[in-house]
Formats: C-alpha cells, sequence, structure tokens
C-alpha cells in the first residue's frame, strides 16, 4: 500500500505542452506513473509522449477515468485551473506553482474541501511513491521503495533526505512534499494520520521550518493519536525574526514560530529530534523499522 497515489493512478496533467510540463510529464511516464490525459487550452486534438491533449478538464474525464490531476500552470491562471479539476470531481489535485494570490489559494481551499478534492500545495514538488507512482518531481535516483514515509515543506530539503535514507538502504513508503505556503491544501496532520493508518508506512520523517504554528498542531497530533515513531527535523533554527526564509510560508512572528518553539513542541510529543540529514540513518536503525 501507498498514501494517496500507488500503481493504479490514473492521472491528467494541466499545461502538458508547455516547455517544463511535457519534460516532467515524460520522466513521470518513464518511472511508471500512469498518465491519462493532458490539457491545454487551444491545444486540443495533439498528443505529447502519446498523451492525448485536450482544451478542457471535463473533455478529458468524458474520455478517461482520473483519479489525480497534476498542474503545471502559472500562478496567474492556476485559480481557473485548480476549480475545472475540482468542478470535474477528481480527487486529487497537485498544484506546483509558487506565487498563487493568496485570495485565490483561499478560495481553491475552500472550494476543494466542499467539493471532495484533496489539494497538495502550492509551491510543491508533489509526491511520490517509490516504485509505484511519481506525482512531482523529485528526483528518480534518491528515491527507494520501502517503509519510512517523509513528509516535508521543503522539496530540496526532501531530496536530500531521501538521498540520505536510500544511500543506507532505508527505502520510502510515500514521499510528501505539502508545500511553501502561507495556506496550505493539504496539513501536516492530515499526513501524518494517513501515514498512521497506513500498514506499509513503520515510521515517519517530518521535516518543518520556522513560521506559523503547523509543527505545533502536528506535535498534539503525534502526542494524541499516533503510535509509530516520528523523526523530526526543523530547519531555520538561526533565521531572524521577521526575514522570510525562502518560503511565503517562512517567516517568523512571535515565539511560536520559531525552530526552537517547534523542536521544544515535537520532542514533548515524543517524537525524536534530528539537526541534520545525516543522522537520520541512525535514529532509523536504531528504532529496528
Amino acid at each position: 500500500m501507498a498514501i494517496l497515489i500507488d500503481e493504479t493512478t490514473r492521472v491528467l496533467i494541466q499545461g502538458i505542452t508547455g516547455t517544463v510540463g511535457s519534460f516532467q510529464t515524460r520522466i513521470m511516464q518513464d518511472y511508471g506513473t500512469h498518465v491519462v490525459a493532458g490539457v491545454t487550452p487551444g491545444k486540443s486534438g495533439r498528443k505529447v509522449h502519446g498523451i492525448p491533449v485536450y482544451d478542457f478538464v471535463e473533455e478529458a474525464t468524458a474520455d478517461h477515468e482520473i483519479d489525480a490531476a497534476f498542474g503545471f500552470v502559472p500562478a496567474r491562471f492556476a485559480k481557473d485551473a485548480a476549480l475545472e479539476v475540482i468542478d470535474a470531481g477528481i480527487p486529487l489535485l497537485v498544484l506546483t506553482a509558487e506565487g498563487i494570490p493568496d485570495q485565490d489559494m483561499l478560495t481553491v481551499i475552500n472550494y476543494a474541501a466542499a467539493k471532495g478534492t484533496t489539494v497538495v500545495g502550492p509551491d510543491t514538488p508533489g509526491l511520490v511513491s517509490p516504485g509505484k507512482c511519481k506525482l512531482g518531481v523529485h528526483p528518480n535516483r534518491v528515491l527507494s521503495e520501502g517503509h519510512v514515509g517523509v513528509l516535508s515543506k521543503s522539496g530540496a530539503l526532501s531530496y536530500e533526505v531521501c538521498k540520505t535514507l536510500t544511500e543506507h538502504g532505508i527505502g520510502q513508503s510515500t514521499v510528501v512534499g505539502i508545500g511553501g505556503g502561507p495556506f496550505w491544501g493539504l496539513s501536516q496532520v492530515a499526513v501524518l494520520r494517513m501515514f498512521q493508518d497506513d500498514p506499509e508506512t513503520r515510521c515517519v520523517v517530518l521535516l518543518g521550518e520556522v513560521g506559523g504554528t503547523m509543527e505545533q498542531e502536528a506535535a498534539a497530533f503525534i502526542e494524541g493519536t499516533m503510535d509509530k515513531p516520528v523523526i523530526a527535523l526543523i530547519v531555520g533554527r538561526a533565521a531572524p525574526e521577521g526575514a522570510q526564509m525562502g518560503h511565503a510560508g517562512a517567516i517568523i512572528e512571535g515565539k511560536e514560530g520559531t525552530a526552537a518553539s517547534k523542536i521544544k513542541a515535537l520532542e514533548n510529543a515524543g517524537a525524536l529530534i534530528a539537526y541534520r540529514p545525516s543522522e537520520m540513518p541512525r535514529i532509523i536503525a536504531k528504532l529496528g523499522v
């Protein structure tokens, strides 16, 4: 098993005819992802890597069963593209775009919640269940199939951690990038709950950063609900207050947004704390999972 996606997932790519969309679609397809359709307005009737292209999502869903949509759509068009997916009843939407206006993202999140679509992102590298399906841009070579769930706000940090795990013979069940905020579709708590319920996942790596209180909420869930071990790494320990540290959501405003406060909350909840990726294999080895 895996969470959110597996070898049976049928995928639609929005923006498939663009340079990035076409390139990444081919990589996902070569990995084994079952891409069944693409959408780019005005490009209906074309094929990209053998995949039929449609003008609208509803046209694609009329011809294909679709489980997930991945959006290579610029930020200014992301809201309309997302609403198309939600209206079509596709259950999973991954938004890669950075810089989507806050009001647009709030509209998407609220509409998706009302219609039953799970949104991952924005500003996300996507997600991958190694050996089964890749719905994103994670480098293939850093991944291996196994039993460690990885949850991250940062794409680059998740690549580094997965590379370190893979080099030490530790595979991953599913790797989920929830994105950089400041507003998120899928939260850390929601992903932790999925990993808790997934029999393939034996322990979880939580990769967080400064800003907001999401990690504190995750800590409360870990303490109250999870019986699987969680290893947490929080970056930005030297971040100055009020400065944006890369992601839109990574701004320290008040004591709860600091790395120290997040580490303390997670440690008090029973999570094992790592301070650098290189520590992860040793911690996991001691767990014996």
